[in-house]
């Protein structure tokens, strides 16, 4: 059965306290490395608030990892095949976005692949975070149109595009069109 939007949004709070205690930050270190209040945080530990991905990106950016490695399950024995049916599905609360973890998870690979389905009116907004310099990716749009503006300036993405970015950028996704665009997000963790 596919992995419901819902199972992987219980475990997000549950992943951020288990990520934060094993660095030995209190919620106040951690919020004050995201620049998320401590209040906010404490919610998304105990499941009461559906975090946003600009939120999201801060508390990850803030623990030193990626939101495909905050929504990977720590598998006993993993395996080289992600089944589609298996692959953990995530939608933004404030723009509707459907992102799906491609990649198979536990095997320490340094590339993630997601999948997005961005529908017609949804933005979101990414600020810089300097801590996730080194990790870059390749966004590669199969249909639809998107706009992206980034510190070196917008671009407007057709289907077949693929642009290159560092993840610790400022950038905003944008769909002003009538119709969604579904992507893949190729990232690599370089950094050392």
């Amino acid at each position: 059965m596919e992995q419901t939007i819902n199972s992987l949004e219980r475990t997000i709070g549950e992943r951020v306290r288990e990520m934060r205690t094993l660095q030995a930050l209190t919620l106040d270190e951690l919020a004050i490395r995201s620049g998320v209040s401590r209040a906010m945080i404490s919610r998304v530990e105990r499941g009461e608030a559906s975090p946003t991905a600009q939120l999201l990106a801060k508390v990850c950016s803030a623990l030193g990892t990626t939101l495909s490695a905050l929504f990977a399950s720590a598998a006993d024995n993993p395996s080289p095949i992600a089944r589609r049916a298996e692959q953990r599905l995530w939608r933004d609360p404030e723009s509707g976005y459907l992102r799906r973890s491609v990649s198979p998870e536990g095997l320490g690979s340094p590339v993630d692949i997601v999948e997005v389905e961005f529908p017609p009116g949804a933005r979101v907004v990414f600020e810089r975070q300097p801590a996730d310099r080194g990790i870059t990716q390749h966004l590669w749009l199969f249909s639809g149109r998107l706009e992206l503006t980034m510190e070196s300036g917008p671009q407007v993405l057709e289907a077949g595009d693929c642009l290159f970015m560092g993840l610790e950028e400022a950038h905003i996704f944008h769909n002003p069109y009538d119709e969604p665009a579904h992507y893949a997000v190729i990232l690599c963790r370089t950094k050392v």
